[in-house]
């Protein structure tokens, strides 16, 4: 089993690789643009910061070998009474909350402009069971490229997305480069703060970090299991 793993910066990818289970030996190798960070099962890279670094960091990492899964992860903004700070979000689908064009009734998603896509959709039954070996929170995990700074900005989130229960920058680019491959994708993030106005005191990044480690190592036997009972022949 050989998985991808993207994150946007060095401490959430060092996170990745100190997970519990995934070996003290660390290898380094290169692919055009980044570093692949080889633990265990996981290839893990810092693709940078937004969709589209994103999108183009997995795109050349996935080029450069063969992988049954690509994950997004990282740390990221849950929504207040959804995903508290501190918890774990999985995504039962991979949305971009702000791909499409304003108009005078209001944003449109691209899709209702007759072309692309809004939505990705991880495997449901490793949804469940990634969420269950973790005690996560599951729902729709909306890509932004501007993280949220306010209240309003929040509430409209939610009032387009029902179904959201946390932001980040990425997980729509590296889904978006997965499904050119075919390839299943997930995303997981650790809560480092509350979606809303931006309160920098109030931010646990380290303790974030600290349960995206946690995750990371609880989920190595649950993908294990996952692959050996489903066909990931992608060749």
């Amino acid at each position: 089993m050989r998985v991808l793993v993207v994150t946007a910066v060095p401490v959430e990818r060092d996170a990745v690789t100190r997970a519990s289970g995934a070996g003290s030996e660390v290898s380094v190798r290169r692919v055009p643009g980044a570093e692949i960070h080889r633990a265990g099962p996981f290839d893990v890279l810092a693709g940078g910061a937004g969709p589209a670094a994103a999108a183009a960091s997995a795109a050349f990492a996935l080029a450069s070998d063969r992988y049954d899964l690509v994950i997004s992860a990282g740390i990221g903004g849950g929504f207040t009474g959804l995903a508290p700070v501190g918890s774990l979000v999985v995504a039962g689908r991979i949305g971009a909350a702000d791909l499409g064009a304003e108009t005078p009734a209001g944003f449109v998603p691209v899709t209702d402009l007759g072309f692309g896509r809004v939505w990705h959709f991880p495997p449901r039954s490793l949804v469940r069971a990634v969420t269950d070996a973790t005690r996560a929170v599951t729902g729709d995990i909306l890509t932004v490229s501007t993280v949220t700074g306010s209240a309003e900005r929040a509430a409209a989130l939610l009032a387009a997305h029902p179904g959201a229960v946390a932001e980040a920058m990425e997980g729509f680019g590296v889904a978006e480069a997965a499904d050119r491959l075919g390839l299943p994708v997930l995303e997981i993030r650790a809560v480092s703060n509350a979606v809303g106005p931006r309160d920098r005191d109030a931010w646990r990044i380290g303790d974030a970090l600290a349960a995206l480690t946690d995750a990371f190592g609880t989920l190595i036997p649950v993908l294990e299991g996952w692959t050996t009972h489903h066909d990931r022949d992608h060749s």
